[in-house]
């Protein structure tokens, strides 16, 4: 149980390299909800974040056996994952960095977009660790690989949240995989309460998100260049616009 053997660190590895993974929804996610904040706020909000997914994950590791009975948070965190989208298209269709979201608990927006963060890992964290205890009893293999996973998860927000600032227009493109994640979660909720028989394979879940990203890449790519062209244009006639001026006696 506690013991160190040669095969743990492997599984470790493999802890990582699964959580990397299967959390690119999951960190798109969590890059959408902190970028309306400013950019300089960003970054502070994940590495707080970072701190609530660890202690977490130490705790509910702990008590791994009983998260089977947490369907409810699927429920919750699936209905508040497909609001987040319905309430960015329905106020700002095409608008690209999405709004602030508002203070909650009497908190500043700062640290209620940190709570959002933390929220949103505890419902991301859970099957993670159920497949993490599934495939070691050691506490110190499941915790340490979980953390990792978590540092992991937090390399791949950095490199979104610099394709995000560089198109923007790939905001609406991430909010449509959000809404993605929020159904799959329902259908997880559902099958869970056994309502339905049908189970989300792993395979189509992450299929749907690579899928859903890379159209949103494309969008926010011809975008961007076609603002381009034509902030360039507008450029060159206010140049003319300038000459015929000093031209004119």
């Amino acid at each position: 149980m506690y013991g160190i053997e040669a095969t743990d660190f492997v599984t470790i590895g493999l802890l990582v390299v699964l959580e990397a993974a299967l959390s690119a929804d999951n960190a798109l996610v969590l890059a959408v909800l902190v970028l309306p904040l400013p950019r300089e706020q960003q970054t502070r909000a994940l590495q707080y974040g970072i701190v609530g997914a660890f202690l977490f994950r130490i705790i509910a590791t702990l008590f791994a056996v009983h998260l089977i009975a947490s369907a409810w948070v699927k429920l919750l965190g699936g209905l508040y994952l497909i609001y987040l989208p319905v309430k960015h298209f329905s106020h700002h269709p095409s608008a690209g960095k999405p709004k602030l979201g508002g203070a909650i608990l009497g908190l500043s927006v700062f640290w209620s977009t940190v709570v959002r963060v933390e929220l949103t890992d505890v419902v991301f964290a859970i099957d993670s660790i159920l497949v993490a205890v599934a495939m070691s009893r050691k506490l110190w293999v499941v915790i340490t690989g979980g953390l990792l996973g978590i540092l992991a998860m937090r390399v791949l927000i950095g490199q979104l949240l610099g394709l995000v600032r560089r198109y923007p227009a790939i905001v609406d493109g991430a909010y449509v995989i959000v809404a993605w994640v929020g159904v799959k979660l329902l259908i997880e909720y559902a099958h869970a309460m056994h309502w339905i028989s049908f189970e989300m394979p792993r395979a189509i879940s992450i299929g749907v998100v690579l899928v859903l990203f890379a159209l949103s890449s494309v969008y926010a790519v011809r975008k961007e260049r076609k603002h381009a062209r034509k902030t360039a244009a507008e450029r060159v006639f206010d140049n003319m616009g300038k000459s015929e001026e000093k031209g004119t006696p």
